[in-house]
């Protein structure tokens, strides 16, 4: 875990030595259970970023997961601030609880919309599903997540 909470500020840190928009904030997840993370988006330039987020996610039957999910982003603007993406990535974590704990693998898709007002704040709607390789969860799993972020 510490590793993970390592990585997680150093791909931070380097987010301020870019020009391209960053976004630091929460996102509350909602599908299989309810999660809360802590969501960071490294711009890569225009059209493309990486997200970043560290999480804490409560399973209805079995337990929880603490993870961190990397997921690269394809970013589309409609009009003014608002616009939508769609990305790939990864997640691993360690799940706690009603089993056995684990180390846990998966593969995940994102889809969603977004606003960026005029001050520096942006608010997303997503759909994220993933298919976990390894642990207590594996399979197939989905969640929604709405999201607020400070962008610098």
């Amino acid at each position: 875990m510490k590793k993970i909470v390592v990585l997680f500020v150093a791909v931070f840190a380097l987010g301020f030595a870019v020009n391209a928009q960053n976004a630091l904030g929460v996102r509350g997840a909602f599908g299989n259970g309810t999660a809360a993370e802590l969501s960071f988006q490294k711009g890569l330039s225009d059209a493309n970023r990486l997200e970043l987020d560290l999480g804490w996610h409560n399973f209805k039957d079995w337990g929880s997961y603490i993870n961190l999910t990397g997921i690269y982003q394809w970013y589309f603007n409609i009009s003014g601030g608002f616009g939508w993406y769609a990305g790939l990535g990864a997640n691993a974590g360690f799940y706690t609880g009603n089993v056995d704990d684990s180390f846990g693998l998966g593969f995940d898709a994102q889809i969603g919309i977004e606003y960026k007002f005029d001050f520096p704040l942006q608010i997303s709607f997503d759909f994220r599903p993933q298919w976990d390789l390894l642990g207590a969860a594996s399979g197939f799993g989905y969640g929604a997540a709405l999201s607020l972020r400070y962008c610098f």
